[in-house]
């Protein structure tokens, strides 16, 4: 990682941890946790009443190491948000230039946007459960079939899914996320390694392994 990467993803992380948290929506956690959209695409997950870590997730539906990610903390990470002790911001974004990686990324991080948030995160567990395989040859993520999932995750947006609404705006979002590769983990500004993939190592690192005061 480029010590510029290094501090674009600090500058990113500050910003997002003075984002004003709204307290409409949710994912059902606690009463006190929302799922919030903000402007660019990003979603936050945390307790409106919190002061804890933030983590930044910059992920891409195609990615398979992504989806590896996702099966083995992402239950951690909402966990952790739901009790307080973490903020997570999903950064769905593109990062993939060759084809079929590319316009499947595509697709499906624009299928995203349409989705609510009390939907959202089931959504997100459906795209990592029908990623395009095998990785660099499948094309997927059709329209018909993110319709599909979003159905499946209780979303009825199928004209939004299918006319692509949001396609243009994540692209101009994700060319301002300068990355070199995704999953990116970064907790407050810090840039996560190895232990953003195993539960406990993770969980340390984000409560220093005693906990935070929220």
């Amino acid at each position: 990682m480029t010590k510029r990467v290094a501090a674009v993803l600090a500058a990113l992380a500050v910003l997002a941890a003075l984002v004003v948290f709204q307290t409409s929506g949710g994912d059902g956690s606690s009463p006190g946790v929302r799922l919030l959209r903000q402007a660019d695409g990003s979603m936050v997950l945390a307790d409106t009443s919190a002061t804890a870590p933030v983590l930044d997730l910059y992920e891409d539906f195609d990615c398979p190491v992504c989806k590896d990610l996702h099966s083995r903390v992402d239950a951690t990470m909402r966990r952790l948000a739901a009790e307080g002790k973490v903020k997570v911001v999903y950064h769905p974004i593109t990062i993939f230039q060759d084809e079929p990686m590319r316009s499947n990324s595509i697709r499906a991080a624009a299928a995203a946007r349409c989705v609510p948030e009390a939907n959202w995160l089931a959504f997100r567990d459906e795209l990592y459960g029908m990623q395009p395989a095998p990785h660099g040859e499948a094309s997927g993520f059709t329209l018909e079939e993110l319709v599909r999932a979003a159905r499946q995750a209780g979303a009825s947006v199928d004209q939004c899914v299918t006319s692509q609404t949001y396609a243009e705006d994540h692209l101009k979002q994700s060319a301002r996320v300068r990355l070199e590769g995704t999953p990116t983990v970064v907790l407050d500004g810090r840039l996560l390694g190895d232990e953003a993939f195993d539960p406990k190592a993770l969980e340390t690192a984000i409560t220093g392994g005693t906990g935070v005061t929220v």
